[in-house]
């Protein structure tokens, strides 16, 4: 029986391979058909890699406590909805949310203020490579020292993980612009703030974007891993580190799919929005073609 299910799930990969090189390499006259097959491919490949997971497992009879099968994952997923909706309503909505916002819009804040001084440009850039190579398991205890153990320290942890990347990457965004078309806002007589909006800012948006892109998977690992020094009794992190210590391997699992979720949807929107702000970037352009 168990060799029975490996084979089933090595044949249904097999198939399922060949069916996503067949969509890949056609070309379909309908836009909506060609949309739908861009979206049926990663789709299928990741229902191929869940189906050869769960026949691995059976067929090889590995222990759960080490790799739970996928059927048992989503048994206990749905069987402690209201547990993990607490604890991603605790982490996501309240830490990483939060953390995320004031990190970025200072990140941001602090960016327009370097390009007007060359002085913060020297003195704080170099600072900030500094700071941001700091680990977050040592950054994360004094936060928690700082700031409690409630959701304030973990708001805390993602700021300082999200505020230089996107520090670094506006300021390289202002700086983006060549002189040609800066001397040209001159002979418009631009003022600084003129130049600024209609010029620079929108040349820098595609490095903003990437900025904000790299602090939406940062900010939720930072919060996550916060949560492993000091939290009340709900959030990811905390649930995570406490079932492993159980041997509760499948709610673990549970809690990673659920971030990874939170996480692919958060980066999902932020693309989208970059795509309708910048639909002016040849990239976008290009896709779109």
């Amino acid at each position: 029986m168990k060799l029975a299910v490996l084979l089933a799930a090595v044949l249904f990969w097999l198939a399922a391979w060949a069916f996503n090189e067949w969509l890949v390499r056609r070309r379909f006259a309908s836009p909506a058909a060609e949309r739908a097959a861009r979206i049926a491919v990663p789709l299928l490949f990741g229902v191929t890699i869940l189906v050869l997971w769960e026949g691995t497992v059976r067929g090889f009879s590995i222990p759960s406590v080490l790799l739970p099968p996928p059927s048992m994952i989503w048994a206990r997923l749905t069987g402690s909805l209201p547990t993990l909706w607490a604890d991603f309503r605790q982490t996501f909505l309240k830490s990483v949310l939060t953390g995320y916002a004031l990190g970025c819009g200072l990140g941001f804040v602090v960016a327009i203020l370097i390009d007007r001084s060359p002085f913060l440009q020297k003195g704080l850039l170099p600072l900030g490579n500094f700071v941001s190579a700091l680990p977050v398991i040592g950054v994360a205890p004094i936060m928690v020292m700082w700031f409690g153990f409630d959701w304030q320290s973990k708001v805390a942890v993602v700021v300082i993980m999200t505020f230089f990347p996107m520090l670094v990457n506006t300021v390289s965004g202002l700086a983006a612009t060549s002189h040609m078309e800066r001397d040209l806002m001159r002979t418009y007589a631009a003022d600084w703030w003129q130049t600024l909006i209609k010029l620079r800012l929108p040349a820098a948006w595609p490095f903003i974007f990437n900025a904000l892109k790299i602090n939406s998977t940062l900010a939720l690992i930072g919060a996550i891993v916060a949560e492993f020094f000091g939290t009340p009794i709900v959030g990811m992190g905390f649930r995570i580190s406490t079932e492993v210590g159980r041997m509760n391997v499948d709610m673990v699992w549970a809690e990673i799919a659920v971030a990874a979720v939170a996480g692919s949807a958060f980066y999902g929107a932020v693309a989208l929005v970059e795509r309708i702000v910048t639909f002016w970037h040849p990239s976008v352009r290009g896709g779109q073609a």
